[in-house]
């Protein structure tokens, strides 16, 4: 791979730190031991096939008991009892997994308490090869994994599909909120096609225990400790009535904002429920200065306009838990009401309105087979709708109303058999067999002007996919492991099209010239494949290798958008000529998860054959009408945004590092660091629109067994390679960030609470103006200024 010259210097930095894990001893000889035996990382989105599973106390084997000299008489099995609790992380301890051939981030529990954000992009905004849309900052910010976006990351909570309207457009926001999220993973790259075509950038698994899949284990005496009687009613069998509750809250000074959230779990005999409802609520977020890059003649109070949100949400869901597995479901309601920033969002006080209803269930059982470990079932329902609200006319406050409305009711289910592994002699050998299966309608009206052609974004469409999938995993050696994985699925959509050659569409067009939308229905067979290998070496390194073939099909935005998109201020014109997308990929990596240095090295290349992507004509519309950019003195509202497919290739790295230096004031300091580049080009030279820019960043961190402090600073440089047409540079930006938290166990008897969290984290520290290049409105709207944040969680 070829990078610029004036960024060698960051890998060679890089090298030079990986050469520091040789100095492992001379590093660690004064530091407690304590500081390297981190607790292992349980990841359960990568791959099917689970291959260190947990034996609790529920799966106890069948006993016999003698009744008689010489007679013996079968005991039923015990009944479930609660899992014992894993060991609690170590606080800022950087998390490596290297027992997967995928490349994935982990974002713990109680990272994701300390950081506190309101969309999943937010909250991996900073990790490497990751970054966030930041359309409506703290409202709507789709996660971006290495350069790519919205119809190549998959987003999945509890296994299913997030759901929402976020892949349908940047002002949309991720139904998936991280303060009732436990942890969160990110698999980056292609490989993950356990989840299907439209996954080919990565995705990022959100997990809770809305499905609990064990019962909930209580540090003290049930009920007695929360003064409740103690003849209160237990259940009729199994195991004592369980009770635990955990408290989220916290307040920002930077958007005036608050949030807070409860959790309950409980459990007795077979059964575990869990319960869960938050809150939260911000105003317009403080910017460090004026955010409209070229026009400078509107009023800005210290604030950027139209950005303040709200949004509440609660589930409840139950389990039966029995020897040998679980089946469970759960109903959880999200609805949120946010400010779309930027000028026209402001001029026209653009707001959106969502309201979702889904419904999950998942289970797991593990018969007493010898061919079959494990049969894994997840399945989804959502109902999802949101009215995108503004002025039709800015003169005239009257004339607030529904500017458009997206709806998505989509359904899926999918099916996985782990086999038990057995010996074929040069290895052992694990496979996993997955079916899956899902249904979508998409709509995208509009009431302003319904005898119009292109009335909405879409008409209704409607697609439908199945699929079949196979991981096997083969273990040469202790050292030595690979996997061979293949997919292939089948999708059909339908939907329509008006009567004019999209490609052709960014020329001036006579409104008279659009016909009658035209029934169109497509089928597309992707298939994919995977091998990757996976070596451990000595001083506790572990290297990979992996190479993908993925095909991806279009996606309905893609093929049948003909319309205008108010809250992004596009008229957006799909393509149903477009194919399918081929992305061939290898990547190399070399990490280390034990030690006082732990690091993680990613190096890959993706050449993508018939690249679709949205590009920006530098024409502008309005309703059906639109006018060149030779016409500058008669702009129209909306700009013309195409979906086009070229060949392109991305290339890239990711690094970041934790190094332990000694022992201070009875914890451990150390240093830290990280460094990502995504280099992304057409055939021809051009650049890819709307790709990160490198960013390199470290800093200092302290902790023992309750305190933590860090600051760090990340520095992005200016983003000038952009696309020809339609995109502006991005300056570059120090991100300084400071947090201090606290962690203890208590005493119960005080008020209840059995263990607490509290802390302080100040972001961008600098009040620097901050642009996101990823985004499409990054030249009218500043990421938040200066600001702290204050947090405590407990657990009863």
């Amino acid at each position: 791979m070829t990078f610029k010259k004036k960024r060698a210097f960051h890998f060679g930095g890089a090298s030079w730190l990986l050469l520091c894990a040789m100095a492992d001893g001379a590093l660690a000889q004064d530091a407690p031991s304590s500081s390297t035996q981190l607790p292992g990382i349980t990841v359960t989105a990568p791959s099917p096939i689970v291959r260190r599973r947990a034996v609790v106390p529920s799966q106890t084997p069948v006993r016999v008991a003698r009744t008689a000299p010489g007679r013996t008489r079968e005991r039923a099995p015990q009944p479930p009892q609660p899992a014992p609790a894993a060991p609690a992380p170590q606080q800022g301890v950087l998390p490596i997994v290297t027992d997967q051939f995928a490349t994935v981030t982990v974002v713990p529990n109680e990272e994701i308490r300390r950081q506190g954000t309101a969309q999943l992009g937010d909250l991996l905004f900073s990790k490497p090869g990751i970054t966030g849309s930041t359309f409506a900052p703290g409202a709507a910010s789709r996660p971006i994994i290495r350069g790519l976006d919205v119809n190549r990351v998959g987003i999945l909570e509890n296994g299913t599909n997030a759901g929402g309207a976020s892949d349908l457009g940047e002002d949309h926001f991720v139904p998936v909120d991280p303060l009732a999220t436990n942890q969160v993973e990110v698999i980056r790259g292609p490989a993950a096609l356990r989840y299907g075509s439209t996954s080919i950038g990565g995705v990022v698994s959100a997990t809770n225990n809305r499905i609990p899949d064990a019962l909930p284990s209580c540090a003290a005496t049930p009920f007695q400790t929360y003064g409740l009687p103690a003849k209160a009613p237990l259940a009729n069998v199994g195991s004592p009535a369980c009770v635990t509750v955990e408290t989220r809250t916290a307040v920002s000074s930077v958007d005036r904002g608050v949030d807070g959230g409860i959790l309950i779990d409980a459990g007795g005999g077979n059964f575990a429920v869990h319960a869960d409802a938050y809150g939260r609520k911000a105003s317009d977020y403080s910017i460090p200065s004026y955010p409209y890059l070229f026009d400078q003649t509107r009023p800005v109070n210290g604030r950027q306009p139209n950005s303040a949100m709200q949004a509440a949400g609660a589930s409840i869901g139950g389990s039966y838990i029995f020897d040998g597995g679980f089946i469970g479901a759960a109903v959880t309601q999200n609805d949120t009401l946010y400010r779309i920033p930027g000028i026209d969002g402001a001029d026209h006080q653009t707001r959106i309105d969502a309201r979702q209803t889904k419904f999950t269930a998942k289970g797991e059982y593990r018969p007493d087979a010898a061919a079959i470990d494990a049969v894994r079932f997840w399945a989804g329902a959502t109902d999802y709708k949101h009215n995108e609200i503004g002025l039709a006319d800015p003169a005239d406050l009257s004339s607030a109303g529904v500017r458009q409305t997206f709806t998505n009711k989509e359904q899926e289910g999918r099916v996985e058999v782990q086999m038990a592994p057995f010996n074929a002699r040069f290895a052992a050998v694990t496979t996993a067999f997955g079916l899956q299966a899902g249904h979508q309608e998409l709509t995208a009206s509009s009431p302003d002007d319904p005898t119009s052609p292109l009335n909405g974004l879409f008409d209704p469409n409607k697609n439908n996919r199945v699929a079949g999938y196979v991981f096997n995993e083969l273990k040469f050696t202790d050292s030595t492991k690979a996997q061979i994985a293949g997919r292939i699925e089948h999708v059909s959509l339908s939907g329509t099209t008006p009567a004019f050659v999209p490609e052709l569409f960014d020329l001036n067009v006579d409104p008279a010239a659009i016909g009658p939308a035209t029934p169109r229905n497509l089928n597309f067979t992707p298939k994919s494949a995977s091998v990757g290998l996976l070596q451990d070496l000595p001083g506790g390194l572990v290297a990979s290798i992996t190479a993908q073939y993925v095909e991806r099909a279009p996606k309905p935005a893609e093929l049948f958008s003909r319309g205008p998109h108010d809250a992004t201020a596009t008229f957006d014109i799909g393509n149903p000529n477009l194919g399918i997308e081929t992305a061939k990929s290898i990547e190399i990596g070399l990490r280390r998860a034990t030690g006082p240095f732990r690091f993680e090295a990613t190096a890959y290349y993706t050449k993508f054959n018939g690249f679709i992507f949205r590009r920006l004509t530098g024409n502008t519309c309005e309703d059906v009408a639109c006018v060149g950019p030779a016409d500058p003195a008669f702009p129209l509202e909306l700009n013309q945004a195409i979906y086009s497919q070229r060949d392109a290739t991305f290339r890239g790295g990711e690094f970041q590092s934790q190094l332990d230096v000694g022992p201070l004031y009875g914890g451990i300091w150390g240093i830290e660091n990280q460094f990502d580049v995504v280099r992304a080009t057409f055939d021809d030279g051009t650049n890819v629109p709307r790709i990160p820019p490198v960013r390199v960043g470290g800093g200092l961190f302290w902790r023992d067994a309750n305190w933590l402090t860090r600051i760090n600073l990340l520095h992005a440089f200016a983003q000038n390679d952009i696309a020809p047409i339609g995109e502006t540079p991005t300056a570059g930006y120090n991100l300084l960030k400071a947090e201090v938290s606290y962690r203890t166990k208590l005493d119960p008897t005080w008020f209840g609470a059995r263990e607490m969290i509290v802390g302080l984290v100040g972001n961008n520290l600098l009040n620097e103006n901050i642009r996101n290049s990823a985004s499409f409105n990054k030249d009218e709207v500043l990421l938040p200024g200066i600001g702290v944040r204050a947090f405590a969680n407990l657990k009863f």
